[in-house]
């Protein structure tokens, strides 16, 4: 291998530089941790909205045999 045979920080690396790479690697954590967070409540929310759906669909279908219903009803004073 020559002269490169082990891997080494050289010392002319200012320690603002490591410093600026250490808080931007920090910064990017909490905002995957933040972003991950959000993702999470909106698929609970998603979840929710299948539930209110299918509620929305039964009562329709509630509504329509009672609408049936009455004018079944109607129809039997009617005569």
């Amino acid at each position: 291998m020559g002269t490169m045979d082990r891997w080494a920080i050289d010392r002319r690396v200012p320690l603002a530089v490591i410093v600026t790479i250490l808080a931007q690697t920090a910064a990017a954590l909490l905002w995957a941790g933040a972003a991950n967070e959000r993702l999470g409540a909106l698929e609970a929310r998603t979840e929710r909205i299948g539930e209110l759906v299918e509620r929305t669909a039964r009562l329709e279908e509630q509504t329509k045999a009672a609408n049936a219903a009455l004018e079944r009803i109607e129809e039997r004073l009617g005569r």
